[in-house]
Order: C-alpha cells, then sequence, then structure tokens
C-alpha cells in the first residue's frame, strides 16, 4: 500500500499507478476509509501540518492570555468592572472550552476577584444545548458553578437595539451585552464559506444577536456577492455588519484558537477583537489556503463531530468539494447526521420544491428585510447542487430526509463512489479527495 504525506498543498499523483490508496475521512466521532485506485486519483487535498508543539494546549492558551495583541491583559481590563459578560459557543462548534473558559475566567479573576461575571452561550439561531451537551463541551464542574445564560434569538423582550448596520438593518443584540460593563468573547478561527472567517466578531454577529438582526445580515443578496466567500474579509459585505456588531457591543477582548485535524490546540491569540481576530484569521490563512484540483468526483467531510451533527451544517464542507468538481460531476460527502436535516425550514426549501433551480429563483426573490429562517444555508446547497449531483454517506435513517432533498444516499463512502461512477457512466473517473472541507481554504483550479 502507498501512504500519503501531505500538508499546505495538494498532493499531485502524476505518476499514478494501480495500487489502492486508503484515505481516511472524518466522520462523526470515528472515519470512513476510502479504498480507490491509485490511478484514479487527481490529489488529496489536506492542510499545512502544524509544527511540532513542545506546549500543552494549557500553555498555549496561557501564553496568548500573557501576551495579548493591542490590548492590556484581561485581568488589568476587569480591574474596575463590576460586571463581566463572557460570550462563548455553543455545542456545534469544536472550541474545547473545557481547556480554554477555566483560564480564561482565572484570568479575569487575577484582575477582579469579586467580578460578576455571566456567561452566555452564542447559539445565533441553532438550537439550545443540552445539559448533556453542555457539561461535555465545558466540563461539569464548570457548569455546575458558573452562571450560563443560553441566549435565545427569538426572544425580543431580551433584545436591545443597538443602531442601524452598514447594510441598513436593524442591530438587536441580548440584554446582557448592554448591562455588561466588560464584554469580551472565547471562540475558534477557521475559514467560513460567507463570513471569510469565523472567529472574533462573530461571537456577536449572529452569536448574541437578534433572529431580526441575523436574517437581514443573511440576505439572498448578500449570500450571492462574489466577495462573500471563505478566505475573504476585504469587501466581504456579510463581515463588514459583523464587525460593526462586535464595535457597538464594545468587544473589549478576544481570546481564538487555531485548531488541527483532531480537534486540538495548535495556536492561540488573544487581545484587541480587531488586531487579535486579524492575526489569528492571517495564521489560518497560511494553514489552511491550499491549491484547488479539479475532478469528476470530490469526496470530502464537514470534519467529523462536532460540525458533521446535520446537513444544514454540511453544507460548509460541501463548498470546499464545490471548488473542485467539475460541472456535472458529483459531490461525495461523509456526515454522520446524528440530527438528521438540522431544521425544518431548511428541509423543506428542497422537500417542497422539484429541483435545486426552484430553490434558487425563489431565494433571490426575497428582499433582505424579509429574509427567511435558514434560505442562506438553502441559498448555498442549491448553488452546489446546480453545479454537481450530491451524495451523502450517512446512516440508513437518514436516506429518506436526503433523498427528499433531491441528494443521494451511501451507506459507506466506497459505495458512494460505485454510485458516483454509475451516475458519471464512467467507472474510471477522476477523483479529488478533501479529507476535511471545512479545514482548509481551497483556491479555483488552473486545470
Amino acid at each position: 500500500m502507498n501512504t500519503l504525506v501531505w500538508w499546505n498543498r495538494s498532493v499531485l499523483l502524476k505518476d499514478r499507478g494501480t495500487e489502492t490508496l486508503k484515505i481516511e475521512i472524518p466522520y462523526g466521532k470515528t472515519k470512513q476509509t476510502l479504498e480507490i485506485s491509485e490511478d484514479r486519483v487527481r490529489a488529496v487535498i489536506s492542510p499545512r501540518k502544524p509544527e511540532a508543539e513542545s506546549r500543552t494546549q494549557e500553555q498555549i492558551v496561557r501564553d496568548a492570555l500573557e501576551h495579548p495583541i493591542g490590548s492590556l491583559r484581561l485581568g488589568e481590563l476587569a480591574k474596575d468592572k463590576e460586571k463581566i459578560l463572557v460570550i462563548t459557543s455553543d455545542h456545534t462548534r469544536p472550541l474545547p472550552s473545557h481547556i480554554t473558559l477555566p483560564l480564561y475566567l482565572a484570568e479575569i479573576r487575577a484582575g477582579n476577584p469579586a467580578a460578576d461575571i455571566t456567561i452566555l452561550i452564542a447559539t445565533g439561531m441553532h438550537r439550545p444545548p443540552t445539559m448533556e451537551e453542555m457539561r461535555a463541551k465545558f466540563g461539569a464542574e464548570t457548569v455546575e458553578k458558573e452562571r450560563f445564560v443560553i441566549h435565545n434569538a427569538k426572544d425580543d423582550e431580551n433584545m436591545v437595539l443597538f443602531g442601524t448596520l452598514p447594510s441598513g438593518g436593524e442591530l438587536w443584540l441580548n440584554r446582557l451585552v448592554k448591562e455588561a460593563d466588560l464584554v469580551v468573547s472565547e471562540g475558534f478561527i477557521e475559514p467560513h464559506f460567507f463570513a471569510g472567517f469565523s472567529g472574533g466578531r462573530k461571537s456577536i454577529l449572529p452569536g448574541a444577536a437578534g433572529k431580526r438582526t441575523v436574517l437581514y445580515n443573511h440576505n439572498a443578496g448578500f449570500i450571492q456577492d462574489p466577495l462573500a466567500r471563505q478566505g475573504i474579509l476585504e469587501g466581504n459585505p456579510i463581515h463588514r455588519d459583523m464587525a460593526f456588531a462586535a464595535e457597538q457591543a464594545g468587544l473589549a477582548f478576544i481570546l481564538n484558537v487555531l485548531l488541527d485535524e483532531d480537534k486540538r490546540i495548535v495556536a492561540a491569540v488573544a487581545g484587541d477583537s480587531v488586531k487579535a481576530h486579524e492575526k489569528g484569521c492571517q495564521m489560518c490563512l497560511e494553514m489552511t489556503q491550499v491549491p484547488g484540483v479539479g475532478a469528476d468526483i470530490a469526496v470530502t467531510s464537514n470534519g467529523g463531530y462536532p460540525l458533521d451533527q446535520n446537513v444544514y451544517q454540511s453544507v460548509k464542507g460541501l463548498t470546499a468539494a464545490e471548488v473542485c468538481v467539475r460541472e456535472g460531476g458529483v459531490i461525495v460527502i461523509c456526515a454522520a447526521l446524528g440530527d438528521g436535516h438540522g431544521g425544518k425550514d431548511f428541509f423543506h426549501w428542497f422537500a417542497d420544491r422539484e429541483n435545486p433551480q426552484e430553490v434558487t429563483r425563489d431565494i433571490e426573490n426575497i428582499p433582505a428585510d424579509n429574509t427567511l429562517m435558514d434560505q442562506w444555508q438553502a441559498q448555498i446547497l442549491a448553488r452546489v447542487m446546480e453545479k454537481a449531483s450530491v451524495i451523502f454517506v450517512t446512516g440508513p435513517e437518514n436516506k429518506e430526509l436526503i433523498e427528499a432533498m433531491h441528494m443521494g444516499w451511501a451507506e459507506d463512502v466506497n459505495a458512494a463512489i460505485k454510485k458516483a461512477d454509475t451516475m458519471l457512466r464512467n467507472a474510471s473517473a477522476s477523483v479529488t479527495v478533501i479529507p476535511d472541507g471545512v479545514g482548509v481554504i481551497v483556491q479555483k483550479p488552473v486545470d
């Protein structure tokens, strides 16, 4: 068997042979193993492998907190503040808060032992986490000891108007933001399929924003904008509104980490919400930007758990494959989908229409101030499906819903390749593999 080692670039298999390659694809908390003839594979695309790190994950975080970018240390900022709001991510994000949050809180209390701290879980428009999910993410001891509040974007009574977004929409944020003397956040940075990068300002919008604000920010015109793509901040209308929201909220300090393929912390930035985030995004770009390689079939994933819990989130991984798959080709995505489709509104955009073209048509006719729930994710998925057929590798319990959304289903990744070959009427169709579609920024193929 051939063994491939790759980082920061695609492995172009120019002298391909006929041996069988075994390529692992993240799937839930396990892996799918693609077994495929070497002569069919055009490239395996993965991000740069981080340099060996002698520090522990805790030491990486401590070092970032001790050397903030463009800011005093958090303990100094907290000294004269009574009410401190710490905004953190929810169960759908792989931020290892059981590591980061205790260190973050300790830094605050080092400067202000009597601080009145509230931790706001920034769900955006996601469902609230269960107690089991909270314990798994934050640690049972932290959940028992600290004061947590789960953001509810639909609770209008607990939203406060913070002004007007650059795009014209109203900026409604959780009341706790207004009531706090100091607003800080923790998060992680990865490529984001329409906001450019995650992290930083996204803790505020969409994380702690009201429903009407999130909907406006995710309108059809913005999603359609060619600058609303992975790795792009400059000129990105979605990012522009998010950055404004963070400024209006007074987001004073952030802790953002970068993760490897095993969801371990490999780098961290802390400090000013703009400067530290920009530094983290540059680090992320250096780690994740890779050349695209076109193929008849693109195989990918959403990076495994927790990002592959539903079809809704899996759209992110599909956009990486979208760049590489040829027009009329097939995308295979491995996703466990423990939560099924991820939203009834999202599901019905497809289930209630004949094809993705109808989805695109209907969404593009919706004005920004009438944006509907989950239309942005449906708009992007429809765009992907208009370019290529999509096959989901997931459990049999999800077969019916996948097919109702006009996509294919397969029990494992190798069965999916066989199905793709049949659809393309080509048993030797070329294949590009992107093991973790959310962990890379794929450049447009030159071939």
